[in-house]
């Protein structure tokens, strides 16, 4: 990605991170982050490549963090509530809240398999076996409670029913291995 680009994707990003995205049009995301419409349109395409690029950031962003707690925690439990703590606190939520914008907009269609596939990559890195139909189960049951989170307002509640999916999905692992 070009830098004139990226760094407008990130002006975008945090425009729209702060004060939505559905009913604007491109005029008015370009005037808020000091651009025209006509540049949206040279680096992104259309209004739905900038929804487009804009999940792509921000769910590429959550991939990197994943990967690089990886390099410090090969728990696979212990890594999935790192990236739920860091993923669900309150500086966070604008990202969260405008993932789901986005996603409400393009449909989501490809959202998922980057994960599965990222996670089998980290799997084979630290040794551990991933089922894809579980790990697909983890990502649902983070995105679910993340919608908790942005109805609460609070992580609090959700981050003890994410414990407890963490405590099922510990003993089914040990039960498997036995």
């Amino acid at each position: 990605m070009d830098e004139a680009r990226a760094q407008l994707l990130e002006r975008v990003i945090a425009e729209v991170s702060a004060n939505g995205l559905a009913d604007r049009s491109l005029r008015e995301i370009a005037a808020a982050v000091g651009s025209s419409h006509r540049m949206l349109h040279y680096h992104f395409g259309s209004r739905a490549g900038l929804v487009a690029a804009v999940v792509e950031a921000v769910e590429g962003a959550q991939r990197e963090l994943l990967v690089e707690l990886s390099r410090e925690i090969t728990d696979p439990v212990e890594l999935s509530r790192e990236l739920w703590l860091r993923t669900s606190t309150p500086e966070l939520l604008p990202f969260v809240r405008l993932f789901f914008e986005c996603v409400g907009l393009t449909g989501g269609q490809g959202l998922t398999d980057p994960w599965l596939m990222l996670g089998q990559e980290i799997g084979e890195r630290i040794g551990v076996a991933v089922d894809v139909d579980e790990f697909r189960l983890g990502v649902a049951v983070t995105r679910g409670l993340l919608i908790d989170v942005l109805a609460a307002g609070d992580a609090t509640e959700a981050t003890r029913s994410f414990e407890r999916f963490l405590e099922l999905w510990a003993a089914s692992r040990i039960d498997a291995e036995a």
